[in-house]
């Protein structure tokens, strides 16, 4: 027998290489073992999907997904702009891993589908889904919310959407391009900003010409930010003779040649990067016209509204899964004699966690149950849409502002295994700050809270409607209401971040009050409201019930060793 170079050596201590204190890997987990999200799920009347729910859960949280998310990430898109003999082809490659995930994702109708579907919260179902799925990662989120999006867009011109929508909301997913009309479905990215404007689109440049044939345009601009330009389909915004004016392009034109869509660059971005971002020039480029001339941004308001749900649900799906992530270090680590999550300091940090975690999705659920409503009209008195309008704006404000910090605090639990990228961590700490720029900055998202208080009076009759349903039942939240309504008559483009702020938490915090467990309710008036509270997570006070928290958040080992 040959011996090891220890026993050549006459040491008969332990391996240098034994792997103790050390997390096992997480999946499979099931992502859907979240009662907050399971309890909004049935109170937004979709409880009849909570069985393909927690089936998405197991698959998102298995083995095999989560590695597909890995490589999706670390093996970025590439833009090939012309073939082998100088042909312009302007097309993007992506890893199988990509294609995996959008498959997956589109058959599970995440994309367009719920406007197919004529069962009531067929919408929430979709948000919850998103909630869910978005534990595997986020970059393939942004076509799938387009493509929601595009759809109410779309109907603005009725003979467009008759012959697009069958595909848009399809379950199927196509990613050959060729002729729209005859793939098995489509997907759709959007072109709205420009270099010298941003999301002060009317600034926008692109110049579209009228053709001899009714509805149909040329236009000639390049476009600063385009996701993702392997659609088939995209809604652009440019400067037609009678103003501001909305566009349908299709990569392929009815006869199958391809149109004019040619891929500068792609952006190269701090996170998301598995999704492609890129800036087109249009050159000749034929496209239709959607609503009228004039009427842009009206006619995308409409698509707005959708994604800048999509930005709050895909900010707390990203808390959630750091949430479940540093609770599961926490659980399997040790330190100082104990294991961290019962380390009474890491206790308090998880608790605080999972407070903002769960006022995120209880918020991202009840937003969803607004827009279903209202896009249904089940809202027989305007009520939903109008809260909707507001508290939308409020939650993508807020929501995606909370989760840069809070991504880093998930990410700080883990100590150095946190900084290293084999642990994910990083992944989500850069796609974080995303989800707060995109469909408007939080400036952006401010002052149109202040534009629909000023302009839609039944907005702000909505918000205090909502928060009233929670009247009385905490002296903290009653104070909060309050001093609210005094604030609104102070409301200046100045002050809007702290007005909008206050509306959040407010929100949140009546949602709560009405909805969970006592300990988490008490905790987060306690804190958000009642200034009792640092300035950091992990701050809560001695008397908050840090266990009951802790445990309705990670409950058992977070979903763990489902079979998958």
């Amino acid at each position: 027998m040959v011996s090891t170079p220890d026993e050549q050596r006459g040491y008969d201590g332990p391996a240098t290489h034994d792997v103790t204190n050390q997390a096992p890997p997480l999946a499979p987990y099931d992502a859907s073992a979240d009662t907050a999200l399971l309890e909004g799920l049935r109170r937004e009347g979709a409880g009849w999907a909570e069985e393909d729910l927690r089936r998405l859960g197991r698959q998102a949280g298995s083995a095999q997904v989560q590695e597909w998310a890995d490589l999706a990430n670390r093996h970025e898109p590439e833009l090939r702009t012309h073939d082998r003999y100088g042909n312009r082809v302007d097309e993007v490659e992506f890893h199988p891993s990509w294609h995996h995930l959008m498959r997956s994702a589109v058959g599970e109708g995440l994309a367009a589908s719920p406007w197919a579907d004529d069962r009531p919260g067929a919408h929430v179902v979709r948000t919850a889904g998103g909630l869910v799925w978005g534990h595997t990662e986020a970059g393939h989120g942004c076509p799938t919310s387009m493509t929601y999006a595009a759809v109410p867009a779309l109907r603005r011109q009725p003979e467009l959407a008759k012959l697009y929508e069958p595909l848009l909301t399809s379950r199927e997913y196509d990613p050959v391009l060729r002729e729209p009309t005859e793939k098995r479905g489509l997907l759709a990215g959007m072109g709205m900003t420009e270099k010298q404007g941003g999301s002060d689109v009317r600034t926008n440049t692109t110049a579209a010409t009228p053709t001899a044939e009714p509805g149909v345009y040329t236009l000639r601009g390049h476009k600063w930010f385009t996701s993702a330009p392997m659609c088939d389909v995209f809604l652009v915004l440019a400067q037609a003779p009678g103003g501001l004016s909305c566009f349908m392009v299709p990569r392929v034109l009815p006869d199958g040649t391809r149109n004019t869509f040619r891929i500068q660059r792609l952006k190269d971005k701090l996170g998301n990067r598995s999704n492609a971002s890129s800036e087109p020039e249009f050159d000749g480029t034929v496209a239709w016209l959607v609503g009228a001339e004039g009427q842009g941004v009206k006619t995308i308001i409409e698509m707005v509204n959708c994604t800048r749900l999509d930005c709050v649900m895909m900010s707390a799906a990203l808390m959630r899964k750091s949430l479940v992530e540093a609770g599961h270090h926490a659980r399997h680590r040790s330190a100082f004699g104990a294991r961290l999550v019962d380390q009474p300091l890491m206790r308090n940090v998880l608790a605080d966690l999972a407070l903002e975690s769960e006022a995120a999705t209880t918020l991202t659920l009840r937003l969803a149950g607004a827009a279903d409503r209202a896009v249904r009209g089940d809202d027989p008195d305007g009520s939903e849409a109008a809260f909707r309008r507001i508290a939308t704006a409020v939650g993508k404000y807020w929501v995606t502002k909370r989760g840069p910090a809070f991504t880093a605090e998930a990410l700080e639990c883990l100590g150095g295994n946190g900084y290293v990228e084999d642990s994910g961590m990083p992944r989500h700490y850069r796609e974080a700050p995303l989800l707060s720029i995109w469909e408007g900055s939080g400036n952006v998202n401010a002052l149109d809270v202040l534009r629909a208080l000023s302009r839609e009076p039944g907005a702000a009759e909505a918000l205090f409607g909502e928060l009233a349903l929670a009247g009385g039942a905490d002296t903290r939240l009653d104070a909060a209401v309050t001093r609210l309504k005094a604030g609104l008559s102070e409301a200046s483009p100045v002050t809007a971040r702290r007005l909008v702020e206050q509306m959040a938490l407010t929100l949140q915090a009546s949602l709560l009050v009405r909805h969970a467990p006592p300990a988490v309710a008490d905790a987060f008036c306690a804190t958000r409201l009642g200034g009792d509270w640092g300035h950091a997570f992990g701050t809560l006070p001695q008397t908050a019930g840090l266990d009951a928290i802790v445990e309705r958040a990670l409950p058992g080992d977070g979903g763990r060793d489902t079979g998958v």
